[in-house]
């Protein structure tokens, strides 16, 4: 447990030089700082910083990355010129391997991405103090090496070398942590613990340090376990002189500092290790909810409570030793595959037996007892992580609660690829003028007459084949040709005014009505055509996420006045309800064709039908059945009282002449 107490009782005494370009971020952070250090020096770019640097006397750095005129690892390189003793922390918005690998070489202490979790941040305090202490000691037992040895080994991790470098003493805490015995090391090169990703300038500059200038070296060193792991200790390497001020040899004193690290960066750091890998995420269902409901503090409570909760159950049925806890009501478990004892589908198994049990108990917070319920994503083998974030995501999105995510990444891959050719061939569709309207006649069931005119978006590729919105929109609708496609299906359908008396019905979603230009380029189609607006019907297409409604309800209301004909598509599926047409006022309703198309032997979708028809005669709406295919059907629908049809019975979308 953190003791904040003793945190704030050593920071206050250090002279902190915090160094951030953004004078939000500078603001908000300095609010958290001062909670724990009385002496602060602020900078605004890496220029400033090196200049308060030199001008006074700094214990300790916290720094952005990307700034102005010099940036922090520029200034930090800068630094280490003058101080290679300096504790430095990075602060930084870039979670990106190679900023990350290039602060290890300039020694950072730890590395830590915005915006702060104050506890995560607590907690690399707590650490940064037993490094500074750590220093204090280290410094005082070179003086008295001998003496101190004994004492020495229980508290740090400590080897010694020859002139070459071949180890000749280890301890146990060094043993514990290279998983190395100690008969396997004695002799060996150092670099047996070096990490390939380390860079050799930096040993080099080790090696001139405590060889060449006899000085003290300290750095962050990013090491290599036996069974692959990676692991990171501040060190602190002294040449040991004899009498005449010659090296004999050199002892290396380091410190732990792994759990500095980001969970995140950890993670990512052990999936690299090794060459398979099996990796579990985990998330609290509804954790933004939760975090609404019941505030930040409970909600950090509840996410802490579960970590430990969580810890107890899946390490005994899966063999796992460390859970990672991650952003959101997340977390991870991660080894290596060969390590795992057994098999694939007895993990699985085992993974549901406690997402079971975790999802039926209550999980005591104090002030209450919270249901929780855990979303799994499990994948083993190569790319674990990625396929078991994009797991995540489609649990999410399919409301499932688990899932084998092996290959996923792959798959996700080959759609990205389909995608971009889609969108190729949408882009070349608008640039050749192959974005066009087809129009399916509706029925007046009563006359059998054609009264209106659905205006339906088609495509045609180079191999002059017409394609159906279903092979192009919804890819369109995330990327930037979407509004495109609609200005064109808006020029369509009004120019179609004039190639028939009919009425003609133009699809919009709601989501276009919030995009302020394909407002604009509405009225103007209607101001144009302000003649023929009787004959204009607009189908709202319904969405989820849509943000505002008032927006919305104002839309409807100004074309209703200029005479234009509202209708809500898809009635009776997805989001259409009979509260929103209290909102909509519309003048039609167009009744989904998941309803219609199985009226003639499915009692539930008749008697869902009948009772659209008879509210919408109460409230004067008419009424529109899609997907009428055959005879039978419109006789249903007839006799229901509905007033038009739309289908292949009467019908297929072509262009209109």
């Amino acid at each position: 447990m953190l003791n904040i107490e003793d945190i704030i009782n050593y920071t206050s005494t250090i002279k902190l030089l915090y160094v951030e370009d953004n004078e939000e971020a500078r603001t908000s952070t300095l609010t958290i700082l001062e909670e724990f250090f009385n002496d602060i020096v602020v900078a605004v770019d890496g220029k400033d910083g090196l200049e308060k640097f030199q001008q006074q006397k700094i214990d300790l750095i916290i720094t952005d990355i990307n700034m102005p005129k010099l940036n922090g690892l520029d200034m930090i390189k800068e630094i280490r010129k003058i101080d290679k003793e300096i504790s430095i922390l990075v602060l930084s918005a870039y979670n990106e391997s190679g900023y990350f690998m290039e602060s290890i070489k300039l020694g950072v202490e730890g590395y830590l991405l915005k915006p702060i979790d104050i506890e995560q941040f607590m907690e690399m305090l707590q650490k940064v103090t037993k490094i500074f202490k750590l220093k204090d000691e280290a410094e005082r037992n070179l003086i008295f090496l001998h003496q101190y040895q004994e004492a020495t080994d229980k508290s740090s991790i400590v080897s010694k070398t020859d002139l070459k470098g071949k180890i000749t003493y280890v301890n146990d805490e060094f043993c514990k942590l290279s998983k190395y015995s100690r008969d396997e090391l004695i002799g060996k090169n150092h670099n047996i613990v070096r990490h390939p990703d380390m860079s050799s300038s930096a040993f080099k500059e080790m090696w001139d340090t405590i060889k060449n200038k006899k000085s003290i070296w300290q750095g962050m060193v990013r090491n290599l376990a036996k069974d692959g792991s990676s692991y990171y200790v501040k060190a602190t390497i002294k040449p040991i002189l004899d009498q005449n001020e010659e090296v004999v040899e050199y002892i290396s004193l380091r410190e732990d500092i792994t759990d500095i690290m980001s969970p995140k960066i950890q993670l990512q750091d052990l999936v690299n290790s090794y060459e398979e890998t099996i990796v579990v995420l985990l998330k609290i269902e509804r954790f933004d909810d939760i975090e609404k409901f019941y505030g930040s503090t409970l909600s950090q409570k509840i996410e802490e409570n579960f970590s430990k909760e969580i810890l107890k159950l899946i390490p005994k049925k899966c063999e796992f030793t460390k859970v990672f806890v991650l952003d959101n009501g997340e977390y991870a478990f991660a080894k290596n595959k060969q390590e795992c004892k057994i098999s694939r589908d007895k993990i699985i198994q085992n993974l549901k037996e406690v997402q079971q049990v975790v999802n039926d108990a209550k999980l005591d917070i104090g002030e209450v007892d919270y249901d929780i319920s855990v979303l799994i994503s499990f994948a083993d083998g190569k790319n674990t992580l990625e396929n078991a974030k994009y797991g995540l995501k489609q649990l999410l999105e399919t409301k499932q609660d688990f899932i084998v995510a092996n290959n996923l990444i792959a798959r996700e891959h080959d759609e990205a690829k389909k995608n971009l050719e889609v969108l190729k061939m949408i882009k070349g569709a608008i640039d050749d003028s192959k974005i066009i309207s087809y129009f399916q006649p509706i029925i007046n069931n009563q006359t059998k007459q054609i009264e209106k005119y659905e205006s339906l978006v088609r495509l045609v590729d180079k191999e002059d084949k017409v394609l159906s919105p279903f092979f192009f929109l919804e890819t369109a609708k995330k990327a930037k040709y979407y509004s495109q496609i609609t200005a064109i299906v808006l020029e369509n359908s009004f120019n179609a005014l004039n190639e028939t008396d009919k009425e003609i019905s133009i699809n919009i979603s709601v989501l276009d009505i919030e995009k302020h230009l394909t407002r604009e380029k509405i009225f103007e189609f209607l101001e144009v055509n302000s003649q023929n607006l009787h004959r204009v019907v607009f189908e709202l297409l319904e969405d989820e996420s849509v943000k505002d409604f008032k927006l919305i309800k104002s839309f409807i209301s100004d074309v209703k006045k200029m005479g234009v004909k509202i209708a809500v598509d898809d009635f009776g599926a997805g989001y259409s309800n009979f509260e929103r047409l209290l909102d909509y006022q519309p003048d039609i309703l167009k009744i989904d064709g998941c309803l219609i198309k199985n009226i003639d032997h499915d009692e539930f979708s008749l008697n869902v039908v009948e009772t659209i028809v008879a509210f919408a005669k109460k409230q004067k709406i008419k009424t529109v059945a899609e997907f009428v295919e055959n005879e039978k059907i419109f006789n249903i629908l007839n006799n229901l009282g509905v007033d038009y049809s739309q289908g292949y019975y009467f019908g297929k979308p072509e262009v209109l002449r």
